[in-house]
């Protein structure tokens, strides 16, 4: 048999949990139905819920101690961070992560299983067709984040990607490994490599509850990926800084020559103005781009722990 450890970060999701359990342990039977194949160990974290999730979870370790256990963070840290605790928990052959609100089907696993135990795959993991129930502009700029951070970055990520996928032990241990402060799941996931295949299925809708991030949170999220995984924003910055230097010896040699063959300076105090602010707005931009990855730099100096559990099962 194979020990199978399932990583479910959770927040505020106090209904979905239950249903999560009943719907995963229904497919746990099948397969191991007629030949017991796997044992599952069911892996919550409770990332700073502000509801009663982490009493759900409690229930759940009471009734089934031996095989669901959970981890309660002292406030929330984010789903990275959740998912960063929950792989570190887990004690499992082979290690999934699955979202609680049952949008990535269970009924995936058996074949995800048999890909890893048949084809010598590391990795399984599994990607949307479509985002039903999701806004136009919404999905545009999920698909345009892929095409974007694809093309600045030597790692590339599988578009409309999810978290869920099951996982061998050498290829978690190798993810854990990696040790730093600021994580972006999906792009570590692809840096490490490994034997990789990808399942497609259509969107679920949730089983209980509404999702907890909006378009400021996505957007937030994703300029966090380019930075962990390209250095382009920082050659941007270079380029723009030259095309700008180089502009400016043009203009100087204009104003020279006009000065020498003309005589005299053309008045024009707006269009002065504009080219300062111009200017002065390409120097910030580039600042802010620099400041960005300093930032990132900072955090990772303090050496900070990603998150702190304030109580564990």
């Amino acid at each position: 048999m194979k020990k199978i450890s399932l990583v479910v970060p959770c927040y505020n999701e106090e209904e979905s949990i239950p249903l999560f359990y009943q719907t995963v342990s229904k497919v746990i039977t099948s397969m191991n139905t007629p030949t017991p194949t796997v044992e599952p160990e069911y892996i919550f974290v409770d990332d700073g819920s502000s509801d009663h999730t982490l009493d759900e979870m409690k229930q759940l370790h009471q009734r089934y101690p031996e095989t669901v256990h959970y981890r309660s963070f002292s406030r929330n840290f984010g789903k990275e961070s959740a998912l960063a605790a929950g792989l570190q928990a887990t004690t499992g052959d082979l290690v999934a992560v699955m979202d609680v609100d049952l949008q990535d089907p269970p009924e995936l696993l058996p074949k995800m299983f048999a890909l890893i135990e048949n084809d010598g795959y590391d990795c399984v993991g599994t990607v949307q067709k479509e985002r039903r129930g999701q806004s136009k502009l919404r999905a545009f700029l999920s698909s345009s984040f892929y095409r974007v951070i694809n093309w600045l970055s030597d790692v590339h990520i599988e578009p409309n990607a999810r978290d869920y996928r099951l996982m061998t032990r050498q290829y978690v241990d190798t993810v854990l490994s990696l040790p730093e402060f600021n994580r972006f799941s999906k792009g570590i996931f692809s840096w490490v490599g490994f034997k990789t295949t990808y399942l497609a299925y259509e969107s679920q809708p949730r089983a209980a509850g509404t999702t907890h991030w909006n378009l400021r949170q996505l957007f937030a999220y994703s300029i966090e990926g380019i930075i962990d995984f390209s250095d382009a924003p920082l050659r941007l910055a270079t380029w723009i800084g030259s095309l700008s230097f180089l502009l400016s010896i043009v203009g100087l040699i204009f104003v020279i020559i006009r000065a020498l063959t003309v005589g005299g300076a053309v008045a024009g105090w707006p269009s002065l103005v504009v080219i300062m602010l111009l200017v002065g707005g390409i120097q910030l931009f580039c600042l802010g781009i620099l400041g960005q990855y300093i930032s990132k730099i900072y955090l990772e100096t303090k050496h900070r722990p990603k998150y702190i559990i304030r109580e564990e099962q």
